[in-house]
């Protein structure tokens, strides 16, 4: 079976906004649904997580009554870090499942990239989507700095996507919780993930500029 867990956190700070942005609406529905829907549009029968802040519940609930599929989603409360919030999920997910962890507030993830992120985590244990770098990049040391080779630099998205049992005796046994992915808790684990190729639309809505951004790209999505 597969399943995601997915995080949604964020209090709107950097977005400069009241509403936490994954309840943000874009042409007409929030940030949180188009994410959901994604996942559904993937796989029909997929196990939903959604780890929120609890006082973002209610505000759940409400959108639990207007969209009536939302009524098989499972919803937990989070910890203190993305770190702990990412346990509690996984506290729903059986050790025979293919779980990805997925941002909230990225609705753009293609299926085809979904697809690639389950079969290769199903074939080796792991899959993370990553993107090449379009910048050019460097690296400070001190009071100095260097160019980086932006060839072999990628850009890290999600989900990132597990056998479910590899990934929680990752979490289980990792011994730091700083940790900003689940590939590098896997990792401390098991050692080296697999990279798939990820869309480069799947970004992560953090800036009010994103907004517009994210609104161009699902209008284009619909067409």
């Amino acid at each position: 079976m597969q399943s995601v867990v997915i995080v949604a956190g964020g209090t709107g700070t950097r977005m400069q906004s009241e509403t936490p942005k994954q309840f943000i609406k874009i042409l007409g529905k929030e940030v949180i649904i188009w994410t959901v829907q994604k996942f559904l549009e993937f796989d029909k029968n997929i196990k939903i997580i959604l780890v929120l802040p609890e006082s973002h519940l209610i505000i759940w609930h409400g959108l639990a009554e207007k969209y009536p599929f939302l009524k098989e989603v499972i919803t937990t409360t989070g910890g203190a870090t993305r770190f702990h919030s990412v346990m509690q999920g996984l506290v729903h997910v059986k050790q025979n499942e293919i779980v990805g962890i997925h941002d909230a507030v990225r609705p753009l993830v293609s299926i085809e990239t979904l697809k690639k992120c389950y079969q290769m985590a199903k074939k080796e244990g792991s899959a993370i989507p990553v993107t090449d770098s379009e910048d050019s990049l460097r690296k400070e040391i001190g009071q100095e700095n260097e160019v980086i080779d932006r060839t072999k630099v990628k850009r890290v998205q999600t989900p990132q996507v597990f056998k479910a049992e590899k990934i929680i005796t990752a979490y289980q046994n990792c011994l730091d919780n700083k940790y900003t992915d689940d590939a590098s808790v896997y990792e401390s684990y098991f050692g080296q993930v697999q990279l798939v190729k990820g869309n480069q639309e799947n970004i992560k809505i953090t800036f009010p500029g994103d907004l517009k951004i994210a609104e161009a790209l699902l209008r284009k999505e619909r067409q």
